[in-house]
């Protein structure tokens, strides 16, 4: 298991997005109110990319087919054609000023 720090604190504000890779994997940072979010940075369903997708509340609308998943949990809220996977969604960890992610190596 390994930190990886992702933005210091200070730069974080009501809503923040940052597309981040580490790895193969591309991530989504995000603050919405005083919650912040780690989830992946494209739609289960056909692979579209969410730093443009609407954010509703806890809900992340794919602005391709209209899919919904809580920011939270990553569960699929709606579907406009066949049902999807969940959306992946990663626990933010704080040390000293930076939020990161504790990924296995």
């Amino acid at each position: 298991m390994r930190f990886f720090p992702l933005e210091k604190l200070i730069n974080l504000h009501d809503g923040y997005t940052a597309n981040i890779k580490i790895d193969h994997l591309s991530l989504l940072l995000l603050q919405r109110g005083e919650e912040r979010y780690l989830i992946e940075s494209h739609c289960p369903h056909r692979n579209h990319p969410l730093d443009v997708a609407l954010i509703d509340g806890k809900a992340i609308e794919c602005p391709l087919h209209h899919y919904r998943f809580s920011l939270a949990s990553g569960e699929l809220l709606a579907a406009t054609e066949e049902p999807c996977r969940g959306l992946r969604t990663f626990e933010l960890v704080y040390e000293g000023n930076e939020v990161g992610v504790v990924l296995d190596d």
